[in-house]
């Protein structure tokens, strides 16, 4: 289908708007598609915060060009669908690694993480990260663990004299 010179510059638009707003980008190869299947995949993709959509390769390379992203020309031949991570990279990338589980549609070719190329091995290991909240949650831990042993190690001779004090009650108590 043929697109007007004026319905193109707002695709461009559109794809530059994408990649402005993104952590990372992954780019997919598909082989008979349906609708459902594409429904499905964006439904799970929507729950990381991360969008896919179907585009126009030359007009994609384009502004993938004019960005400064580097790429292999003949990646973008055939069918392609682009994944924009607009949150977390890690937790798209592990979303794309259950979507094309077991699933001839779709295969992961690569993708950009910090305009840096990656292939699809490096997507695979990304996806292997743990995602941000949990990277967080392990830094915190990590953080508090020595603070609450401090704080732990210094209450301890206070609650050993306080056992002491109360004992030494009890046991005039019971003497009484």
């Amino acid at each position: 289908m043929a697109f007007s010179r004026q319905h193109k510059e707002v695709v461009v638009d559109q794809y530059r708007e994408w990649i402005d707003k993104s952590k990372a980008v992954y780019y997919l190869t598909y082989n008979k598609m349906t609708m459902s299947a594409i429904n499905s995949a964006r439904e799970k993709l929507r729950e990381s915060d991360s969008v896919m959509h179907v585009v126009k390769n030359r007009l994609f390379t384009r502004v993938l060009e004019e960005k400064g992203y580097q790429f292999d020309p003949q990646t973008w031949e055939g069918n392609n669908v682009v994944v924009f991570a607009l949150e977390d990279a890690p937790a798209t990338a592990k979303t794309l690694s259950e979507i094309t589980k077991g699933n001839d549609i779709f295969a992961v070719k690569g993708g950009y993480l910090d305009n840096a190329l990656l292939d699809a091995r490096q997507v695979r290991a990304l996806a292997d990260l743990p995602t941000l909240p949990v990277m967080r949650a392990m830094l915190l831990g990590t953080i508090l663990a020595p603070a609450s042993k401090l704080v732990r190690t210094l209450a301890e001779p206070a609650r050993g004299l306080a056992a002491v004090i109360k004992a030494n009650s009890e046991k005039q108590t019971n003497a009484a």
